[in-house]
């Protein structure tokens, strides 16, 4: 996963203040603020409100509502494990499961060394499942060990 700038208060600034003219813009400027940061700093909190005349909770709630905005710096590796119907009927949460009680992973927990195992919805290699996404590359009929593996590896490159 590449690497981000360091949270900065005037880049950020220009960023909101390039969009703000916008119709809709609270999405379109944290998309970008995430895009250039890799994540959406606290701290744009109030200045997205000021800009666009919004309460901070109106933005927060905004942040809060759309699951792939982080308020925090990615780990270094994201991995996304499908976990609709077809891979739950290949054995998606027997994996998940095992991820927890075999090694101390929790998907959708906090980061395992430097990665971190987020749920998606259907990653179309249905047929492959469980599938997961892994810096991405599609990954078909992954197990708990590989994914710890992958996990692991995260950690070893930091």
């Amino acid at each position: 996963m590449a690497g981000y700038p360091a949270w900065d208060q005037d880049s950020a600034q220009s960023i909101i203040a390039g969009l703000a003219h916008l119709e809709g813009a609270t999405l379109p400027i944290l998309h970008a603020l995430q895009e250039e940061f890799g994540h959406v700093d606290p701290q744009a909190v109030p200045l997205i409100a000021e800009a666009l005349n919004l309460s901070r909770a109106e933005v927060h709630g905004a942040i809060s509502f759309y699951h792939d905005f982080r308020t925090a710096p990615p780990p270094r590796r994201v991995i996304k494990l499908c976990r609709a119907e077809a891979c739950q009927s290949l054995g998606c949460e027997t994996l998940v499961d095992e991820l927890a009680q075999d090694h101390g992973i929790v998907v959708d927990g906090a980061a395992h060394g430097d990665a971190i195992i987020e749920t998606v919805y259907c990653l179309g290699n249905c047929a492959l499942g469980p599938s997961a996404l892994v810096d991405g590359e599609l990954i078909g009929r992954v197990d708990a060990a590989r994914i710890a593996r992958l996990c692991d590896h995260g950690r070893r490159d930091s």
